[in-house]
């Protein structure tokens, strides 16, 4: 009994731990982003301060911050929809169709998304520029649904292997089509798979940095890129870069905690054997 509750505190011990290591740089980004740039600089680190809107004032008040904001919602939804749709396809294709080398391509899939996006950055901008996606939204979107596509499929694949095929055919004997087969009865059940796809794909074309410089001017630039204004010659300007972090890390906040169950479902489920 002594050895259990020993244990079990222990536990809850190392839970406790990781969790306050995790919300530790949340909280810092949000409470710097609430001090003056004296009391950021201040020795020592005063803990107690006076907080103040004016960074969050400066932020908003940016020129342009609007056009910004509205660039990384186009790219981040848009991919995001284009990303679920072919990867839904994709990993039916992979789970239900019986060729030489589905597999390999399933493996194939998930080891390209190891690939370091620092490292594409030159090669991308090369071949964008050839095809004049360059300084354009939709180029940005297409290298994200490219990005995200290998993640989605084999999650979405583990999914399409969960259901019963006795659904599809006996859907296909009451007169149902492949799209309807498709919609009506396997999309509704892939709903955690396809949740958890969605905030991971919409986290990565909302919060990459990268590629996105490079990709983009004055008129396309996405949040992260703005922010990156705010590292001059002259330093850093610290409570308006953790202002603007804080601006964009809302959304998927926002995003995982309501989908949060969902999500869970969608990472433990849809993991099988291949």
């Amino acid at each position: 009994m002594k050895r259990s509750f020993v244990l079990g505190a222990l536990h809850y011990l190392m839970l406790i731990v990781l969790a306050i290591f995790c919300i530790a740089p949340i909280a810092v980004i949000f409470s710097t982003s609430f001090r003056q740039q004296v009391a950021i600089f201040a020795e020592p680190l005063n803990f107690i301060f006076t907080p103040t809107l004016e960074n969050y004032r400066a932020v908003l008040q940016e020129d342009k911050f609007d056009r910004y904001l509205l660039n990384s919602l186009f790219v981040g939804t848009v991919s995001t929809l284009l990303t679920l749709v072919i990867g839904c396809m994709a990993a039916y294709g992979l789970a239900r169709f019986r060729f030489k080398g589905r597999t390999t391509i399933a493996y194939a899939t998930l080891l390209l998304r190891t690939v370091p996006l620092a490292v594409m950055a030159i090669p991308v901008f090369m071949i964008w520029s050839e095809w004049k996606l360059v300084n354009n939204l939709w180029g940005l979107v297409l290298l994200y649904v490219a990005v995200n596509l290998p993640f989605t499929i084999w999650l979405l694949y583990g999914f399409v292997l969960q259901v019963p095929v006795e659904l599809e055919e006996a859907a296909a004997i009451d007169g149902c089509g492949p799209l309807r087969i498709f919609t009506k009865i396997l999309l509704p059940l892939m709903a955690p798979g396809l949740a958890a796809a969605a905030i991971f794909t919409f986290r990565i074309a909302w919060n990459e940095f990268i590629l996105a410089l490079v990709l983009t001017d004055k008129a396309t630039r996405t949040l992260p890129v703005a922010a990156s204004l705010f590292i001059t010659d002259m330093g850093v300007d610290w409570g308006r870069v953790m202002a603007m972090a804080s601006l964009i890390a809302i959304p998927p906040l926002i995003f995982t905690f309501v989908a949060a169950r969902q999500i869970i479902t969608g990472l433990t489920a849809g993991a099988v054997k291949g």
